[in-house]
């Protein structure tokens, strides 16, 4: 499904999406003939956050229920939360976080367009989902970058509260069940935008029929940890 993404020599290497739980040097995966610059990087995940950010705290405003608000602003607040934390990484680093991650603002912000339902639930689910993946994605990627991408990953591990948006997606299921199948349909269209935004995360690459073998579970993982996602709210992948 996703040979399309690789054509690159063979490197002898096996790439596999790093365990949430396995931060030793003896578990890292060796992204480093894809990695991109430390930069690169550390602004695109610091962006995504924000962007993240940005869309919960949009969505606030749209939906009328208290309870509501108080289980998106959550969510908000963890993905700020991941966003200030990263930010205060880049400068540590002695960098400028605004200049790191202006270059990924436009392909970012357009990403998070193309992600943003028509309705709340929509853009609920949007959220959950893309988050989920690329957290995953920059939680791998994180080992190619030493004590950094150690401080990266545990930032990533943090929780994300999005536990009670899932009730709510959850929720609104159950109470028309013509939300099964539009929320199913949309969740299958997030998976191409997002997995086109974590190939943009790395270097450009022509990997061959060989190598393509190796790397391909790491987007066959992602995909599993996106079926289970949608599977834990009733809906198929």
């Amino acid at each position: 499904m996703v040979k399309w993404f690789w054509q690159r020599r063979d490197t002898g290497r096996k790439l596999q999406l790093r365990s949430r739980d396995e931060l030793s040097g003896g578990n890292r995966v060796d992204f480093e003939e894809l990695a991109p610059d430390i930069d690169t990087f550390l602004g695109q995940a610091a962006y995504l956050q924000l962007g993240f950010f940005e869309t919960l705290t949009e969505l606030i405003q749209s939906i009328p229920e208290l309870g509501e608000k108080e289980a998106v602003s959550r969510a908000a607040g963890a993905a700020l939360t991941k966003h200030e934390a990263l930010v205060a990484l880049i400068r540590e680093r002695g960098d400028d976080p605004t200049e790191i991650m202006r270059p990924f603002r436009e392909p970012l912000d357009a990403f998070r367009a193309a992600t943003h339902g028509v309705r709340p639930q929509e853009t609920m689910l949007s959220v959950h989902i893309t988050a989920g993946m690329l957290d995953d994605f920059y939680l791998a990627l994180s080992a190619s970058y030493g004590e950094t991408g150690d401080r990266v990953a545990r930032i990533l591990q943090a929780d994300d509260d999005r536990q009670a948006i899932v009730e709510l997606i959850s929720q609104a299921i159950a109470s028309d069940p013509e939300w099964k199948s539009l929320l199913a349909l949309w969740g299958r269209r997030l998976v191409g935008d997002t997995l086109l935004i974590a190939r943009a995360a790395l270097r450009p690459t022509d990997l061959g029929p060989a190598a393509e073998q190796k790397v391909e579970p790491v987007f066959t993982e992602l995909m599993a940890a996106h079926s289970r996602r949608m599977d834990a709210m009733g809906l198929a992948a």
